[in-house]
């Protein structure tokens, strides 16, 4: 599996200067990666102006993943702020090249940045299965909570832990420390997209996008630079390493309601 990660600053509220910031990064991809993982909102930032940003899911946000998908024949995941119904939400959409679409709705609003006042909080978690591959994606501050991250009891396990985020600088120690810990706990790879730069509302992101082993190793960690990596993961193995430490086997059985 090649798993490509995507670095940048992000222009505050402005959907299509992002997307074509992106597109930019992305067309060196094509024929070069399995999966492409953008930021947490990555057409507008993490604003809560939601009424005056929101798409729909025929939008043109998602259009751009469908067509992107298709020129890297790759999965292409992000998220973006989505009216559904009269409900918005931080909706995480993977696109296939197959014009499959899968999207998972942030779990945990972040109440200090006043998130939960604007969107509604998913219900359910995505696994979805990619050239062999079992993948669960989640949403930032989804991170901080590792029953919501667990391994699954009444299924075959994930392979890959994704988080797409806008994870500020002053809680850069805490990024660090709980991206390998999921990666070791769940015995999978973990890979992870941050900003850089300064938002609208003047955080400023120390991006620290990062791939980590099934061992909690990092694979790659970029700095402050704008750009992308890819990555060569191998499911062999990782199924190696299971076999070697069946840690999973004795994991508490629980349902989260």
């Amino acid at each position: 599996m090649r798993l490509t990660i995507v670095q940048s600053d992000l222009i505050w509220e402005s959907p299509a200067e992002n997307r074509t910031r992106f597109e930019r990064l992305l067309a060196p991809l094509r024929g070069q990666t399995d999966v492409v993982v953008l930021p947490e909102m990555f057409t507008t930032g993490f604003s809560m102006n939601a009424a005056a940003l929101a798409e729909a899911m025929d939008g043109s946000t998602v259009r751009w993943l469908q067509r992107w998908a298709t020129e890297l024949d790759a999965a292409v995941t992000g998220s973006f702020i989505c009216r559904d119904g009269e409900n918005f939400y931080n909706r995480l959409v993977v696109a296939l090249p197959t014009g499959t679409i899968y999207h998972y709705d942030k779990r945990h609003l972040f109440g200090l940045g006043m998130e939960d006042k604007t969107f509604t909080a998913g219900r359910k978690r995505l696994i979805f299965e990619w050239r062999g591959w079992r993948i669960c994606p989640l949403i930032c501050y989804d991170l901080r909570f590792p029953v919501w991250n667990r391994q699954p009891a009444d299924e075959r396990p994930y392979d890959m832990l994704l988080y797409v985020a806008n994870w500020p600088s002053r809680r850069a120690h805490h990024w660090r420390r709980l991206l390998p810990a999921r990666a070791i706990e769940n015995l999978c790879y973990v890979a992870a997209v941050n900003i850089i730069g300064t938002d609208g509302n003047g955080l400023e992101y120390q991006g620290e996008s990062g791939i980590w082993d099934f061992n909690g190793q990092a694979l790659c960690f970029l700095t402050h630079q704008k750009g992308f990596f890819t990555a060569e993961l191998s499911l062999e193995a990782l199924r190696e390493y299971r076999a070697q430490m069946p840690f999973l086997q004795d994991a508490d059985k629980f349902v989260v309601w």
